[in-house]
């Protein structure tokens, strides 16, 4: 019974105390940024990513999502969107360019950490987005679910 207990009680608080350690929180890829007006293409294999360029590459179905779409000023609307993203919970903006914005999410309790990526196509009227998990194949939708709460902050104002 001691066991079960120890168990129970210890592997959760030893995950968290890991999590609080940033040992859950991955190594920053050495591949993002924009080559070619692209961002890094998900990979095949993973269900932790989507990309609204992924149709452009191999990828699962899960893998796409929509480009943010604006009209006007290309600047103003990048500049409106890194507001929205620097002002949302767990977000650090790690790089700010004219066109292209990369931040990184970390989750409160875990220290899970996503990267994030956005960059302006002024020709086609839209901002390409990508999140990623940095650790593990699967993100419960959690990368999903953060873009689609940029666009709708996005389209809100």
């Amino acid at each position: 019974m001691i066991f079960i207990t120890a168990v129970v009680v210890g592997v959760p608080v030893a995950v968290v105390l890991a999590g609080q350690m940033n040992l859950l929180s991955g190594t920053s890829p050495g591949d993002l940024g924009v080559r070619n007006g692209m961002l890094k293409a998900p990979g095949p294999d993973t269900q932790n990513v989507v990309s609204s360029q992924a149709s452009l590459h191999p990828h699962q179905p899960n893998h796409v999502i929509a480009p943010l779409q604006f009209s006007g000023d290309p600047s103003a609307a990048f500049a409106k969107l890194k507001k929205i993203v620097a002002g949302m919970d767990g977000a650090t903006v790690v790089v700010s360019e004219p066109r292209y914005l990369r931040a990184e999410f970390r989750t409160k309790w875990l220290r899970f950490v996503d990267d994030v990526e956005f960059v302006v196509d002024t020709g086609g009227g839209v901002i390409h987005m990508r999140s990623a998990s940095r650790l593990g194949r699967r993100d419960f939708g959690v990368n999903r679910a953060r873009l689609e709460a940029v666009r709708a902050a996005f389209d809100a104002t």
